[in-house]
């Protein structure tokens, strides 16, 4: 059951590099993760569903959040040196988001900067990983995409229990059964007075009956 539900895992690599592209690709396949591709920032945003304000280049399509098919990507993991856009505007822009922020970003680089390294971890980046990637490096991938599915299914819980508060029907539903008692009880005691009335009526009836039958 958990390799089944860890197949399910969806990650979005990005990297200029061809080469490049096609071994994480091949290392993420073969970790049972579903994979797909781009080559750049901007189509990463663009399949993720955000708008890129800062492309200049108006054949380059765009969408708007939530305008297209919902796209579900447990991970990011993405190269720092690209042309236009690199690896940490692309992660800047994902943990600005509001709907896509908790999506774990990963970077990937062929160049060992310690300033660079910090700069990424500190804007919320998971790992930073330095080319070649290895099968080892990816092991630590598995961790971060439980735990933000973890706080998915928290958060799609929270959503349920507001659309059905239970609590508050108990209380209501003790006031409407109080409620009832109380009209039937009314009605229990007008009836009894009535039907006292209409028996005090028929007793004086007979008796002025009685007694004309008598005077005859």
């Amino acid at each position: 059951m958990g390799m089944a539900c860890e197949s399910q895992f969806h990650v979005l690599a990005v990297d200029d590099s061809l080469i490049d592209r096609k071994l994480i690709e091949r290392l993420l396949k073969t970790s049972s993760y579903q994979v797909t591709t781009v080559d750049s920032g901007s189509k990463a945003l663009e399949f993720l569903g955000l708008r890129d304000n800062d492309q200049t280049d108006p054949n380059t399509p765009s969408v708007s959040p939530h305008s297209n098919q919902e796209v579900d990507v447990n991970l990011v993991i993405t190269d720092y040196c690209m042309p236009g856009m690199t690896g940490y505007d692309l992660l800047k822009k994902i943990k600005e988001s509001s709907s896509l922020r908790n999506i774990p970003v990963v970077i990937m680089s062929s160049e060992n900067v310690p300033s660079r390294i910090s700069k990424c971890l500190e804007e919320g980046a998971e790992e930073f990983f330095l080319k070649p990637v290895k099968p080892d490096d990816l092991n630590k991938l598995r961790p971060h995409m439980m735990k933000t599915q973890k706080l998915r299914d928290q958060a799609q819980k929270r959503d349920e229990k507001i659309e059905t508060p239970e609590i508050q029907l108990a209380p209501q539903s003790l006031v409407e059964q109080q409620h009832q008692q109380s009209v039937q009880i009314v009605n229990t005691n007008k009836r009894k007075t009535v039907e006292e009335g209409l028996s005090l009526e028929t007793d004086r009836t007979r008796t002025r009956y009685n007694g004309i039958a008598t005077m005859v």
